[in-house]
């Protein structure tokens, strides 16, 4: 009886356990102001060497990353990836994955 109240007690906290997740420890906090900033800076195209875009997973068309024209930071990138190319990825996860991944946060 001790044994099965033990397992019944392990089976009903353990997954309240599993539910509580650490933080992304990719993710900062970004304010209302910053965030509608981030959605709302389109690069210029004159300062890329490509046009390509994508459609992000939120539905957003996102510009692909690319190499600046001068390499100064083009407007609205948000991280310049390891292989040169800058990123304009509206969130964290999966920014520069198919650069190399992300050498600077910007």
């Amino acid at each position: 009886m001790k044994r099965l109240i033990v397992l019944l007690a392990l089976v009903l906290t353990v997954p309240a356990a599993w539910a509580q997740r650490a933080p992304d420890p990719l993710s900062r906090p970004v304010s209302a102001p910053q965030e509608a900033a981030r959605h709302q800076a389109e690069p210029d195209e004159t300062q890329l060497l490509s046009h390509r875009h994508y459609k992000a997973k939120d539905g957003h068309e996102v510009h692909s990353p690319a190499r600046s024209t001068h390499d100064q930071v083009p407007t609205g990138a948000s991280a310049k990836c390891r292989d040169g190319t800058y990123s304009f990825s509206q969130h964290r996860r999966g920014t520069c994955s198919h650069h190399g991944g992300v050498r600077t946060w910007l």
